[in-house]
């Protein structure tokens, strides 16, 4: 396997940037979860988060007395065409993955920003 820089990781899946030749390479995260892996642009994880946020909102999940015997809840991606099926626990978990990314994206750049002035 290709060497990475994680970004970050639950219990649900992970996300990190690839590395070639001692470079880290940062236009693209790539993203597993749920035995699926999406190689998103920053904007597209943004975008993710976004419909994950609006899915919980849609599905009233903050309300929902299901727990996790949730029924499966369809959670748009940022790729035309591609829907996913996921638990309420799943949703949650996913929206978490895309938080974390998103902040240790926001961090780094912070830092590297610092330390390049």
């Amino acid at each position: 396997m290709k060497e990475v820089a994680q970004l970050y990781n639950n219990d649900f899946g992970l996300a990190f940037y690839w590395k070639k030749d001692g470079t880290v390479l940062k236009d693209r995260i790539q993203l597993i979860f749920k035995e699926m892996g999406f190689y998103l642009l920053p904007n597209e994880v943004e975008e993710f988060k976004q419909l994950a946020e609006g899915t919980i909102n849609y599905y009233n999940c903050r309300k929902c007395s299901c727990g996790k015997d949730c029924h499966k809840l369809l959670l748009k991606t940022p790729m035309d065409g591609v829907d996913l099926a996921v638990t309420k626990t799943e949703l949650v978990n996913i929206k978490d993955l895309m938080e974390g990314v998103l902040f240790n994206i926001d961090l780094n750049n912070y830092l590297d920003g610092i330390c390049n002035n």
